[in-house]
């Protein structure tokens, strides 16, 4: 399954599951269509390694942020560190940010809705989008969206089909990855329906999320191939003409180019 023009608007291969063979893998997803990676921070230090990455890849642009699991022992002046990290060349977002309210061992929400809501403000100051983590959490996700009207992306998305009307409304975009692939996916796949073109994201979480036939291993850039086919079918749609839709996408909201082209 080999497309072209692919843009992974969500990845994190500063990931430890990346170590043995990281250089290998980046150097070939080129050959694999993989056209630009916006690789996500989750924590200050996965957003420097980030950065050394878009310095590194040609292909590679960064995204600076404090993920909600992350969200507590943080340092007085992370605003500052995390404003710095976003004034380095190609950081295109803040990001990977929000609310996870899945399991009682994370952070406390009044933290969570605090650093999220810093973060958000920080994102506009700068004019820079913002990259979205939504678990378990829509109300007050979709809350703090309303109050301070970013743009970007609600990536991974598991909310309903009337959710993604409201970010659709406050004139964001909608990340799908591998969960639209599985067999379970009912709510995923009623979302991919309803996205219009010119609004849909596609991504790969990186290293999870691999979606099928590679469910439960490693995920990669390349594997967007496969979301990208299933996507389409749902839609009746071109695989390849879809990717490119996407990589227009991702290249107006993180790059500013309005004038991208999938070609």
């Amino acid at each position: 399954m080999q497309y072209v023009n692919i843009f992974d608007s969500h990845a994190h291969y500063d990931d430890a599951a990346f170590d043995e063979d990281r250089e290998q893998l980046l150097a070939a997803l080129p050959g694999a269509g993989v056209r630009l990676v916006v690789n996500c921070g989750a924590d200050l230090a996965s957003s420097r390694k980030a950065a050394a990455l878009a310095r590194e890849y040609p292909y590679f642009y960064a995204a600076a942020g404090i993920h909600p699991e992350e969200a507590h022992d943080l340092p007085e002046d992370w605003e500052d560190e995390l404003k710095a990290l976003l004034s380095q060349p190609r950081e295109v977002a803040v990001g990977e940010i929000g609310l996870d309210y899945h399991f009682d061992e994370n952070p406390p929400r009044e933290a969570q809705r605090d650093v999220f809501q810093k973060q958000i403000i920080l994102a506009n100051s700068l004019g820079l989008p913002v990259i979205i983590h939504d678990r378990d959490a829509h109300g007050d996700t979709m809350e703090l969206l309303q109050k301070h009207r970013p743009r970007g992306v609600v990536h991974c998305f598991s909310g309903s089909v009337e959710m993604a009307k409201e970010v659709l409304r406050l004139g964001m975009y909608i990340g799908l990855g591998g969960a639209v692939t599985f067999k379970n996916a009912r709510v995923p796949v009623e979302v991919a329906k309803m996205v219009p073109p010119d609004r849909l994201l596609l991504e790969t979480d990186c290293p999870y999320m691999a979606p099928v036939p590679f469910r439960g291993k490693r995920n990669d850039s390349s594997l967007i191939a496969y979301t990208a086919a299933r996507i389409a079918e749902i839609r009746g749609e071109d695989a390849q003409e879809l990717i490119d839709c996407a990589f227009r996408n991702a290249s107006r909201l993180f790059l500013g180019n309005e004038n991208a082209t999938g070609d």
